[in-house]
């Protein structure tokens, strides 16, 4: 050992995700290469390292430290301070330590990694197992219960370690050591099935039947369990082949799934899950097969679905091979990969059966509520729509649904919903956050924790109304404060008086005796763009989606914000226009149309009304009903939404009279312009300029919408292609909000926009309109860590409440 006088001493703490990804053996190794001594514990804080040796390779650890970290780890901040040498002999992992009150990052789930994929096939004796996995892959968030990431605080805790697993975990050359969730065939986790029985019998493609299965008594299927892993396989093979649905347990929760080319299982799943519009997403084994699909994938997309979240990544459906119930009319297919050992094993099965395949993998839940994850819940609510119910006995601590991005080149993805493989990630911002707890708004909900300079966003969590979200939504802030050591100090909530998170902001405060602050919808949406491009403002905010609770009681939703995080100036928005009947308007379009046009043409009884689709469709009673509500202010509450008005254009264009899902209208219009685009428009989902767009006015800090519906009624009595008009209407949107920008950069001398809001989903608005706004000089910043739909208002809450602060 060299003498005291050559030797470095350091102590250094790192923060992130940092437990739960192999970073305590990498710097092990590390450390053995580099020839230092110490020792390396997760604590509560993350981790915390102590290093010495000769000064050159302590310098030399500390600099490939953070530049060689495992793959899946994401440093957050790394501190070094020099201290006296310890006198340590070697370099070892010690147990974890509680450590401050500050916490670590914990690690999203993290799908099988090519490594253990590898070995599965070619050391079938021991590693063939369904649950195989190493420290670069496999389940964490769904699995931890406290923190320090370590095996007892799992529900891997239920399974003792054989001599052979024990020895791995322990070996620091081995790639499992120290990986929590090890385990063989000898001594972990295992699947059981309950077969029910084939009840449909129908074959792929045949489009369903009702045959019944011979050895049932009426009928009715006798129940039976399946323990062996071939025969449960076998089984799956048989049930998907034969037009059958399986309910199959994930990292997550459960799945729903069936043959994506078969109309039987696909209209049957449909028609279980009361989901009546909504596409399907659909699993493939590998993107080879998805090209098959899809077509050739480009860069980003392919790089999307191989990643380690695994999320559903939504691509153009060039092929149109899937049954037509799984995109049920769209021109995209939500595609994902195999994110656990056993889809490999299925795939290949259904290789050898079916050829390459797609299958229907969507989750395992009716209607709006949680995903399920308790295999008793499985058998008895899924058993209702499947044949096979295959589960394993490791327990789901926290439930999680899939991820929805969508590719955008190197902008990085956009998000739909954030969910396993994101979550909890911790969103890095400029802000002390520490203290608040945001509890989001009432649809697409999520909550947000901020612990210092960073946010933790919660999964998806749905919508509140349902009676089980809301009490997912409750116990997802109960498991979020405990285990990431929270404490609220604020909580922040939407202005909505009436939304069940602000009712639970109230009462959660009170019983506290914390102060709440109420943030307004749009200018939460904003501020989440702004934290997550660490921007103060003020900046131009463009924040247009379907509903949000403006100061005045009227419905927001088509504004442009003058912003920074503590406040927000209304400077323009989109003209009041009634919804008559309510929420009622939501659901059946029609009757926002037939309100454009009562405004639009100072009534119904125009001639030139007559001639169109929409005056037959609709009866006159229902007419009658409208008009009156809209001139007697009857149940017809004003709305500057843009997700209401895109709701009108498509009822106009035949698109959606009555929606099977919320945004359906909006997607759909999307989807034409999308497709007009495809043939002809050089950049994919841009608008052809010479098209132009209809007119509009902007008087007095009000968007005027006359001229624009009358001028979409002149092209639909015209017969103009109705693709066309979608694009042309999204052309208008566009040029409305470059205008408003315009005329601020004019008054106020602001550059920055930032884009938010659901609407900005679309793809056409949200690349057309970046566009435009970059063509006129303005910086734009758009979502790129949490969605622009109401999943990112918790987000902003915490931003708001921080600056206010």
């Amino acid at each position: 050992m060299a003498s005291g006088a050559h030797r470095r001493a350091e102590r250094v703490r790192v923060t992130g995700i940092v437990q739960g990804v192999g970073f305590r053996p990498y710097v092990l190794r590390l450390a053995r290469d580099c020839g230092v001594q110490g020792s390396v514990q997760n604590n509560t804080d993350g981790v915390v390292i102590e290093v010495e040796g000769e000064i050159e390779s302590v310098r030399r650890f500390l600099t490939r430290l953070p530049r060689e970290a495992p793959a899946a780890a994401e440093i957050s901040e790394l501190y070094s301070a020099e201290i006296a040498p310890q006198g340590y002999a070697e370099f070892t992992i010690r147990a974890s330590a509680e450590g401050s009150a500050e916490i670590t990052a914990v690690s999203p789930d993290i799908a099988v990694c090519p490594d253990c994929l590898a070995e599965m096939a070619t050391q079938a004796h021991r590693r063939e197992y369904p649950f195989i996995t190493c420290t670069n892959c496999g389940p964490r968030f769904s699995i931890i219960t406290e923190v320090p990431y370590d095996r007892p605080n799992t529900t891997m805790n239920a399974f003792e370690m054989c001599p052979t697993c024990a020895a791995e975990y322990r070996d620091p050359v081995d790639r499992r050591f120290h990986a929590q969730p090890i385990a063989c065939r000898a001594c972990g986790p295992r699947y059981s099935a309950l077969v029910i029985g084939a009840r449909f019998g129908a074959r792929p493609g045949t489009g369903g039947g009702a045959a019944a299965d011979p050895r049932s008594v009426a009928g009715r299927p006798t129940p039976r369990r399946e323990h062996d892993l071939g025969a449960i396989l076998q089984l799956m093979v048989e049930t998907i082949a034969a037009g059958g649905i399986c309910a199959l347990k994930g990292i997550g929760g459960y799945h729903l799934i069936c043959d994506a080319e078969a109309e039987g299982p696909v209209a049957r799943l449909r028609d279980w899950k009361r989901r009546a519009g909504k596409p399907f997403a659909v699993m493939m084994p590998d993107t080879e097969t998805v090209e098959q699909y899809c077509g050739a994938l480009e860069h980003a997309s392919r790089r999307l679905l191989e990643s380690p979240a695994r999320p559903i990544v939504l691509l153009e459906d060039h092929k149109r091979r899937v049954a037509a119930g799984v995109t049920n009319g769209f021109s995209t297919l939500g595609a994902m990969l195999p994110s656990m050992p056993l889809h490999y094993q299925l795939h290949r099965r259904l290789r050898s059966a079916l050829g390459a395949r797609a299958i229907v993998c969507t989750s395992g839940n009716r209607g709006d509520e949680p995903i399920v994850i308790e295999d008793q819940e499985a058998e008895q609510v899924l058993g209702a729509v499947a044949e096979l119910i295959v589960g394993y006995d490791r327990r789901i601590h926290n439930r999680v649904d899939d991820s929805v991005v969508i590719p955008r080149g190197e902008q990085g993805p956009l998000f739909i919903r954030r969910a396993r493989g994101y979550v909890p990630a911790p969103i890095r911002t400029a802000l002390d956050a520490a203290g608040i707890l945001a509890v989001g708004p009432q649809m697409k909900a999520t909550v947000a924790l901020g612990t210092g300079r960073e946010v933790v966003l919660s999964q998806h969590l749905g919508e509140l109304d349902n009676p089980e979200t809301m009490e997912f939504f409750e116990e997802v802030i109960e498991r979020f404060t405990r285990l990431f050591r929270f404490s609220a100090g604020t909580v922040a909530h939407d202005m909505h008086p009436d939304y069940l998170s602000t009712r639970f902001a109230t009462e959660y405060a009170a019983a506290r005796d914390i102060p709440t602050v109420a943030v307004q919808h749009h200018h939460a949406h904003i501020a989440a763009c702004m934290a997550e491009h660490a921007l103060d403002g003020p900046v131009i905010g463009l924040s247009l989606d379907g509903t949000g609770y403006g100061p005045d009681g009227a419905i927001w939703g088509g504004e442009v914000l003058v912003a920074d995080l503590a406040a927000f100036e209304r400077v323009y928005h989109l003209e009041y226009l009634p919804l008559p009947g309510g929420e009622a308007a939501i659901r059946e379009p029609w009757r926002i149309a037939l309100a454009q046009l009562h405004h639009a043409f100072g009534g119904l009884d125009a001639p030139e009304l007559a001639a169109l689709e929409l005056t037959r469709f609709v009866s006159e009673a229902q007419r009658a009903a409208v008009t009156t509500a809209i001139e007697r202010g009857i149940n017809a509450p004003l709305s500057s939404s843009a997700g209401r008005l895109c709701d009108g254009v498509a009822a106009l264009l035949g698109l959606c009279r009555r929606a099977a899902f919320d945004a359906e209208g909006p997607m759909r219009l999307e989807d034409l312009a999308r497709r007009a685009g495809s043939r002809g428009a050089s950049d994919r989902g841009l608008l052809h300029r010479d098209l132009g767009p209809y007119p509009f006015t902007l008087r007095d800090g009000v968007i005027e919408l006359g001229e624009l519906i009358r001028a979409i009624v002149a092209d639909l009595l015209e017969r103009e292609n109705p693709s066309l008009l979608a694009r042309r209407f999204h052309a208008t949107l566009v040029e409305i909000l470059v205008s408003a920008s315009l005329s601020l950069r004019v008054d106020r001398g602001l550059r920055t926009v930032c884009l938010s809001g659901g609407v900005f989903q679309n793809r056409v608005m949200l690349d057309s309109a970046r566009r435009r706004l970059e063509e006129e000089g303005f910086t734009v910043y758009t979502h790129t860590k949490v969605p622009p739909n109401d999943g990112g208002v918790a987000l902003g809450q915490v931003a708001v409440a921080a600056a206010r602060r």
